[in-house]
């Protein structure tokens, strides 16, 4: 009787690994379409309300607002109150916002706080401006923002102060 259970267990532990492994397998997300998408998920920027290392592979899988912006660009100041309540309309749709600044970390910390920035504001200081060169941005000009789909794919940029509706509209057809 006692070897029963013990194979029973054996038998039950080595099903519960496959199960585990299997499951991990069927649900990671696929690697993103744009190459650059993957290199920007791959990375950790410090997120300056928060104080710590953020992760972006946490946002894998969700439709991301990339905005490039910076505490001295009157455009993108201006469009943050829109990107908050852009966050917060969109939010059960899993679409994330995420502020990359072209700054200074005491900047960017004083803004936040004057501001109540209610979505992930990182730090990617003048790296940032090679990093959205990468997506498309030549120019270097600010506000910059990236719309990337679900699936890892660039669908849209925006140079300049955003067009809401627009962003909006975009955010829907995905």
């Amino acid at each position: 009787m006692t070897k029963k259970i013990l194979l029973f267990a054996m038998v039950a532990l080595v099903f519960g690994i496959l199960g585990s492994l299997y499951s991990a397998w069927r649900y990671m997300p696929a690697t993103p379409e744009s190459p650059v998408v993957a290199k920007l998920l791959a990375n950790k920027m410090p997120d300056v309300v928060n104080q710590r290392a953020q992760s972006l592979s946490a946002y894998q899988g969700k439709t991301l607002v990339l905005n490039f912006w910076a505490t001295w660009c009157a455009p993108c100041v201006d469009e943050m109150p829109e990107l908050v309540q852009l966050q917060k309309d969109f939010a059960e749709r899993d679409v994330q916002v995420l502020g990359i600044s072209i700054d200074t970390p005491d900047n960017v910390r004083a803004f936040a706080e004057k501001y109540n920035i209610s979505y992930p504001l990182l730090l990617a200081g003048m790296t940032g401006t090679d990093l959205a060169r990468q997506f498309g941005n030549q120019t270097g000009g600010l506000p910059f923002t990236v719309l990337v789909t679900p699936s890892g794919a660039v669908k849209k940029t925006y140079l300049g102060r955003l067009k809401m509706e627009e962003l909006r509209a975009d955010l829907l057809a995905i």
